[in-house]
């Protein structure tokens, strides 16, 4: 089947080229023109001011020449045009882009066409979008990262409450999908595809589905891992071990995907590209389901052709609801609880022994911390994706004799020996990556809550190495009994649920905790969820491919 070349940046559309089973299909050469030229919605992302205000009037003729305003009957407007211009009037950052978009669609309504309507006010299901418009950065940053992009989705709107790890996790995301390296872009794209399918995240699956095609993937792949090349369908065990069970990864692994004897053998340099990039799809899952995004406005269930109904728009408060038995004082009584104890904790003088270091480890990995419900049945657009879709993350605390060594970070760890690896087999990767864990870990802006001028090193240190004790990594020089000190209850839910079920996570497990913190706050403690837990699995793989390298 022919291609219609599609350009990059504003033209991709989530879920505007989905047929009825919800698969993005990429549009025939020989189907009619119903719409404006894909090249001038790229072009309204341009650098060149000129460039953007020629494209944007080429758009508008285009657009109303198909809506016929000369001939009474004979408006038509594809679909796909059709979520091009809904999406940009919801997010582009560029007032004159954005409000023409929006009166190009009330002028097609006019002319008796059905337009599409978005289903969601903002980025998000937990945070209103009127706190992100108020905390948000300035408008430069938003532009810039549109230019950059081609577009602005939702990711990009909440992460931009934290603008300089915004820019290296762009930089990184980047160079992961765009920037020269040992796999084809079509690839790329489709092992984040398979990747997200693990933990039913439908948005990345949609967003990169379309990535994929526009670079000229095979649109038999959407269908199954059976359709795709051979060499992808061996990262099958990887991946699902990557997003559930890193821990068990073993050099075996590795030479089964890699020896000289192998089928479709990968070499080390594809190998660590494509794990990075399942790292970074199963970490960036967690995200998107930790901050409740909503579809896009051009994804399947981001919009309908009709008139929203009420339940649809979800309207929101300013606020993080409390629980329902809640009571506002019982906030700020938690808020001054943990900051009395992060000031004990950094005051503290008393050191206790290893034999006691490593029993407070064990008592945080088996600690039995109940996740939310599991939802109802993904997809058949990400089911399609899936095998053995009953491997999932399995608890420490039910395993008994059959649970697996700790990893001590001193034997193995990011700064000594991942790093290094890394940026070998894939230059300039692991500085990246680097980068990105030191903004994330460092990040701070000395407030908490309601208070100004706080140290939060320890909460943050806390979080992260939590995180890694999920997934069974341990810190010789780390008192866990710090985690159990400084993170409630609610919040170690939250964490757990994320970081090993994000599918099951939901609007009352995010507001449980921290009830008087801002959603900025909140987002921060994805972002460092997203990271440890991105760089514990990288971890357990490089362990390996050092294993297997000598």
């Amino acid at each position: 089947m022919a291609l219609e070349p599609l350009t990059d940046g504003l033209c991709e559309s989530n879920g505007g080229r989905t047929t009825d089973s919800e698969v993005p299909r990429p549009t025939s050469r020989h189907q009619p023109e119903l719409g404006p030229n894909p090249n001038n919605f790229s072009r309204l992302c341009s650098r060149d001011e000129a460039e953007r205000a020629e494209a944007l009037e080429e758009l508008t003729q285009n657009v109303m020449s198909r809506l016929g305003l000369d001939r009474p009957g004979s408006a038509r407007l594809d679909k796909h045009t059709l979520l091009q211009l809904l999406r940009v009037s919801r997010s582009c950052p560029l007032q004159e882009v954005r409000e023409r978009a929006a009166e190009l669609l009330r002028t097609a309504q006019e002319r008796g066409v059905e337009i599409p309507q978005a289903l969601a006010s903002g980025p998000s299901a937990f945070i209103p979008a009127q706190v992100i418009l108020e905390e948000g950065p300035d408008e430069e940053v938003l532009i810039e990262a549109f230019l950059s992009l081609g577009r602005f989705d939702h990711i990009t709107m909440v992460m931009a409450l934290h603008p300089t790890y915004l820019s290296c996790f762009l930089r990184t995301q980047h160079a992961l999908l765009e920037l020269d390296g040992p796999l084809p872009r079509p690839w790329r794209h489709y092992i984040v595809v398979m990747a997200a399918a693990r933990h039913q995240c439908s948005y990345l699956v949609q967003q990169h589905s379309a990535g994929f095609l526009e670079a000229g993937g095979e649109e038999s792949w959407l269908e199954g891992l059976q359709h795709t090349h051979p060499k992808i369908r061996c990262l099958h065990t990887l991946n699902k071990l990557l997003a559930h069970r890193p821990w068990l990864i073993t050099q075996q692994h590795i030479q089964e995907l890699v020896c000289p004897g192998a089928d479709a053998r990968w070499s080390l340099a594809e190998l660590i590209h494509a794990v990075v990039l399942m790292t970074h799809s199963h970490s960036l899952s967690s995200f998107v389901w930790g901050c409740g995004l909503h579809p896009e406005p051009d994804h399947v269930g981001g919009h309908a052709f009709c008139p929203p109904s009420p339940s649809n728009n979800m309207p929101q408060s300013s606020h993080s609801p409390a629980p329902e038995d809640g009571k506002p004082e019982d906030g700020v009584t938690e808020v001054e609880v943990l900051m009395k104890r992060m000031v004990e904790l950094q005051q503290q003088e008393e050191e206790c022994s290893q034999e006691e270091m490593i029993t407070r480890f064990e008592r945080e990995r088996s600690e039995s911390i109940p996740t939310a419900v599991v939802r109802g049945a993904p997809s058949d657009l990400v089911l399609r994706l899936v095998e053995d879709a009953e491997f999932i993350y399995e608890d420490f605390s039910i395993r008994g004799e059959q649970s697996p060594p700790t990893m001590r970070a001193q034997d193995y760890s990011w700064e000594d020996h991942g790093f290094s690896l890394v940026n070998r087999l894939l230059p300039d990767m692991g500085q990246l990556l680097e980068e990105k864990f030191q903004v994330v870990c460092g990040l701070t802006y000395n407030r908490m809550a309601m208070h100004k001028d706080v140290d939060t090193y320890t909460l943050r240190k806390a979080l992260w190495n939590y995180i890694h004790c999920l997934y069974g990594i341990r810190y010789d020089d780390y008192d866990y009994g710090e985690v159990n000190v400084l993170l409630e209850r609610g919040l170690k839910m939250f964490v757990k649920t994320v970081a090993c079920h994000p599918e099951q996570t939901t609007e009352r497990v995010y507001s449980a905790y921290w009830r008087l913190f801002r959603h900025s706050e909140k987002v921060h403690v994805n972002l460092l969820l997203m990271e440890a837990r991105l760089q514990a699995a990288l971890l357990y793989t490089l362990r390996a491919v050092t294993r297997y390298m000598t």
